[in-house]
């Protein structure tokens, strides 16, 4: 994980894309009981944080957040992830894996700001609804040439690292692919010489294993 001097290279983005020391710090901190420490099923919020009181005959009490007590069915008991987890960048990371947990790190991350989430190898993204300096040429900078891990989740570290694949990946992993799309483009009765003529140019410019690889025994030249 960074620290606040590494993340200094993102500018004003830096408190919008990763917690600060501090933050991480105070939550290792921070007493917490895996045993008793749990989400419920609400009917207003949908889930609530809670605290087990007790549980017998298949019903669990417990105290919710707000000091209400409630008798809860087992299924409707889920258990929550130490403190280290909050606003956790990648949710395959959670030792306990469920809904309630992946909305309340998504909804956490939301109220700070944090609108890039990872889930595996997929980005979430939730819409802020207003702008943040995220965008800027400063952050374009700070992610160009990273490894996916080695930086905060957003767009422009997946946009980046497929460019990076792009220009370094396999043979087998590039090209392959690309015959698969190209074999469907060609079989197409509508498709126009000029788009092939775009794909041609776009496959030489970025990936040599496009024209050397697939178009060699297509006679692809003649639409260029």
């Amino acid at each position: 994980m960074s620290t606040d001097g590494e993340m200094a290279i993102f500018g004003v983005a830096a408190q919008f894309l990763r917690k600060s020391e501090k933050e991480r710090t105070e939550a290792q901190a921070r007493p917490f009981d895996g045993k008793t420490a749990c989400f419920i099923c609400e009917e207003k919020e949908l889930y609530v944080k809670a605290e087990i009181q007790d549980r017998e005959d298949g019903k669990v009490t417990v105290k919710t957040m707000d000091d209400r007590t409630l008798t809860v069915k087992e299924d409707q008991v889920f258990p929550m992830n130490p403190p280290k987890f909050d606003k956790i960048e990648d949710m395959v990371m959670m030792t306990h894996l469920h809904e309630p947990a992946v909305l309340f790190n998504l909804k956490e991350r939301y109220a700070a700001w944090m609108i890039y989430t990872y889930s595996g190898l997929f980005c979430v993204t939730v819409n802020p609804y207003k702008w943040l300096p995220v965008y800027n040429p400063e952050v374009v900078q700070a992610y160009r040439g990273k490894k996916r891990m080695e930086v905060p989740p957003h767009i422009f570290a997946l946009s980046d690292n497929a460019y990076q694949f792009m220009l370094t990946g396999t043979v087998a992993a590039k090209s392959e692919q690309i015959k698969h799309i190209f074999s469907s483009l060609f079989n197409s009765p509508v498709l126009c010489p000029q788009i092939v003529k775009i794909n041609l140019y776009s496959s030489r410019k970025y990936n040599r294993g496009f024209s050397y690889t697939y178009f060699r025994g297509h006679q692809a030249d003649k639409y260029v």
